[in-house]
């Protein structure tokens, strides 16, 4: 198959500059647990300098890591990295550099997982389970990546000084990503992690100064993204939101959209007073879903984000069961978007090619998502 003329007119396959990088295409690959890091370390393998090898092999691709945990207390899980420690940096900085040698940049997704961390994990490294209050995760399904059937103990309520601990946290795992050689870092404040856990009113139950008000529940988020941006500069920085995603007794309420359109206007204005300094990289979002598709090229059935424009002026990568058609849609009306392709990337080392000559998508194999090893993980061929 050969793409069409109008196809190659499309914003999607244009350069667009995001933060202080250039994209040849405005196709990203979205953040993906695999769980192929060192279990003793959280180091990251040289199987993962070939996994994102494979998947940088479009020049001028973004690619945005797998969540990586900014400190041991953060985690809660084997076989996902950190950028903690000097191996584990030494560990990301083959990553980066293979990357960079195909042209393409790399952004570093910090994580922090709070209450969603299997507490059998932390008690057994001296740690705690936490989060924003005493509301423990409901009970639920097996967790493949935690093992457990369920998951209700009751974290502990962060005091304030541990608070300001995690924002520096953040800040220095930012400096550790630059160090590493990567082009900037995402901030993980969705899917129920630990800064959605003080966003999100089923969840904070705080009455000080970090619960309460859409202001107070916004504090935490907007202070790690000051003090990240203060570390490596906001033109490096990119955040990421899930307004609707519906895990974990998360969902859309009566205050959603007030707390997103806050949380927007405050990055937009801070952008708009110093665009130089304080404008971040991009907002990047998960789109809502009403029906839930297990293979690839489903698109979901409502896309409730738009209201992201009427506020954020800047980049915007927009994620979650994006199909060619779609993405070619949605590019040609926003010219500062970005669409980030998840499970596709999986399956399709050369996903940019083949959504530029409209070439056939090869299906994953979810039994392989969150095992050890080559299979499933570098072993997908490239269109012949």
């Amino acid at each position: 198959m050969t793409v069409s003329t109008t196809d190659t007119n499309n914003n999607l396959f244009k350069p667009l500059k995001v933060g202080q990088v250039t994209l040849n295409q405005r196709i990203a690959m979205a953040p993906l647990t695999r769980v192929r890091a060192q279990v003793e370390g959280a180091v990251p393998t040289d199987l993962m300098t070939t996994y994102y090898e494979q998947r940088a092999s479009s020049p001028g691709t973004l690619l945005i890591t797998e969540a990586t945990f900014i400190t041991e207390r953060a985690g809660g899980y084997q076989g996902v990295p950190g950028i903690w420690s000097k191996e584990q940096i030494d560990g990301w900085a083959k990553v980066a550099a293979a990357i960079h040698a195909k042209g393409s940049f790399g952004y570093v997704q910090l994580w922090a997982l709070g209450r969603t961390a299997g507490p059998e994990y932390l008690q057994s490294r001296g740690y705690d389970l936490v989060s924003s209050s005493n509301v423990a995760r409901p009970l639920g399904p097996k967790n493949k990546l935690i093992g457990t059937d369920t998951v209700g103990t009751v974290p502990r309520p962060l005091t304030v000084d541990e608070i300001h601990e995690y924002v520096r946290d953040y800040a220095q795992a930012a400096k550790n990503s630059i160090e590493a050689g990567f082009d900037g870092v995402e901030i993980h404040a969705a899917n129920g992690f630990l800064p959605h856990q003080f966003l999100h009113e089923n969840i904070n139950k705080r009455t000080d100064e970090y619960g309460g008000s859409v202001e107070n529940r916004a504090r935490f988020t907007l202070e790690i993204v000051d003090a990240v941006s203060a570390a490596i500069g906001a033109s490096r920085v990119g955040i990421r939101f899930s307004p609707y995603y519906v895990g974990s007794d998360l969902g859309a309420g009566p205050g959603t959209l007030e707390l997103y359109a806050y949380l927007l206007k405050e990055l937009e204005e801070r952008g708009l007073a110093d665009e130089a300094n304080k404008r971040l990289a991009y907002i990047h979002t998960v789109e809502g879903a009403i029906e839930v598709h297990n293979s690839i090229g489903n698109p979901i059935l409502r896309r409730p984000l738009e209201f992201v424009r009427n506020v954020w002026t800047g980049g915007w990568i927009r994620a979650q069961r994006f199909d060619r058609k779609l993405a070619l849609e949605i590019a040609d009306v926003d010219d500062k978007v970005v669409i980030a392709f998840g499970k596709p990337f999986i399956s399709n080392p050369d996903l940019v090619r083949r959504i530029k000559e409209n070439l056939p998508w090869a299906e994953p194999d979810y039994e392989t998502f969150y095992v050890p090893g080559a299979k499933g993980y570098t072993d997908y061929p490239f269109y012949s």
